[in-house]
Formats: structure tokens, sequence, C-alpha cells
């Protein structure tokens, strides 16, 4: 996939797409909890990138259903300039498409997420055994040092760490003060600070089925350096281009 306009025709939407997105949501809904058994099941096992393996299957799967039900497509800008090693990314937020899609876009991986979706039957288990890091948003000061060191021991462990830095999805176009957390941790352990902007929220709203057809745009953005540096700074700079460029 290289870089570019968008390749996507629009199509006016009728009563085909309000059907796909329907059939499309219901096959995500059913799709993710019996695979979210069957990797349940398989995964205990398995060294941890066999299971992200099987995670990238589940994805893959969802988004080819969504590129034939809604005419949804993606595209990715900007892989080289994936670093070596394993580092920090920090993606926006503003559609659950790229809760599915980050597992293709990035290597081996872990993100940060709240600590209520590992509680879903299933499906939170699964998201246990990808070794997510569980954030307990009313759990007080002490919840960033153990999200830190949590972050620091994946790292060491040579898996990325995804960052939604937003806390929750955005409607397109705006945006909230990016938490710290993400560009404390690339500090902390002397890592960069991969941003990822993308415009899948246009698409794949936040509310409401309908999923608009056309080709998402994921850009990959230069790594930031972190080490030695301010936090708030890596985090204005990081948020700056982000939006500039979901914008775009």
């Amino acid at each position: 996939m290289g870089a570019g306009p968008r390749l996507s025709t629009p199509r006016p939407l009728g009563p085909l797409q309000f059907l796909g997105s329907v059939c499309f949501t219901a096959f995500f809904l059913l799709w993710t909890f019996c695979y979210g058994i069957f990797f349940v099941c398989a995964s205990p096992l398995r060294p941890f990138r066999a299971r992200f393996e099987l995670a990238r299957v589940w994805a893959r799967v969802i988004l080819a259903v969504l590129r034939w039900t809604c005419g949804l497509d993606y595209r990715v800008e900007g892989r080289e300039r994936l670093p070596a090693g394993n580092h920090v990314a920090l993606i926006k937020h503003s559609s659950s498409w790229e809760t599915v899609a980050q597992t293709l876009l990035l290597p081996p991986h872990v993100w940060m997420l709240k600590r209520e979706l590992t509680w879903i039957p299933f499906v939170g288990w699964g998201i246990r055994l990808l070794h997510a890091i569980a954030i307990d948003r009313g759990g007080g000061p002490g919840v960033v040092r153990g999200v830190l060191d949590q972050g620091k021991a994946r790292l060491a462990e040579g898996k990325w760490v995804v960052v939604f830095p937003e806390g929750t999805r955005m409607p397109p176009g705006e945006t909230r003060k990016y938490g710290i957390s993400g560009a404390l941790l690339a500090c902390e352990a002397e890592r960069l600070v991969v941003p990822i902007a993308h415009d899948a929220g246009y698409y794949w709203p936040r509310r409401g089925l309908l999923k608009k057809p056309g080709t998402i745009r994921v850009i990959i953005g230069p790594p930031i350096v972190a080490a030695g540096r301010n936090p708030r700074d890596i985090n204005a700079e990081a948020q700056a281009w982000i939006e500039a460029n979901s914008r775009r």
C-alpha cells in the first residue's frame, strides 16, 4: 500500500449500505465472541508471538468482511518509518476500527486499555493472555506508577506498547488533552515515540451502525526522541503531528 491521494470513489449511502453495516456489526460481535472462546482455549500453552499471530487472524477476518459488506478498506503510508527495536506508539482514537487494525499496523505489541474490558467473558480473558496493560481509572495516583512499571516490563520483553492517548473515542476533527502515560513511559524507558494518524472516525463513527464506503488513510509518523526530554513537550509534539495529519 503506497502513498498518495485516496483511491476511493464516494458512493451514495442508501438502504444497501445500511443493510451491509448491520450485517457487518452482527458478524463483528458474533465472530469476536466465538473467536474469543477459541483463542482462550488455544493460547495458554503458546508463546506470546504465537498468540499475537492468532489475534492477527481475528483482525484480518474482520477487516476483510468490513470490505465485502461495507466497501470500507484501508491503506497505510510510512511503514518504512517504523524504527528497529520496540518502542511506544501513540495512535489517534476516533472509532473501533483502530482497536482492530492495530494488530496489523505494528510489530507484536501490547496496549493500554481500561480495566473493565478484561472482565468480558472470553474476550477479556483473551485480552489478558495478550499481556495488555489494564488501567484502573479510579485508582488514584498510584495507578500511573503501576502502569509505567508494567509498560517497562513489556518493553524489556521485546514488545511494543500501544497507547490511545485521548483515552476515549473522539469525533472526527475533535481531540482532547493527551494523557501523559505513553510519553512518560518512553522517557523512563528511553524509547522512541511513534505517532500514528488516521481518518477512520469519518468512515466508522463512534456512534451508530452505518459504515461509510471508502478507504481509511493511515499515516505512520517520524519517530520522536523521548530520552532526556520533558514528557509534556513530547506529548505536545506528538499531538500536534497526529491531529494535523488526521485532518488532512
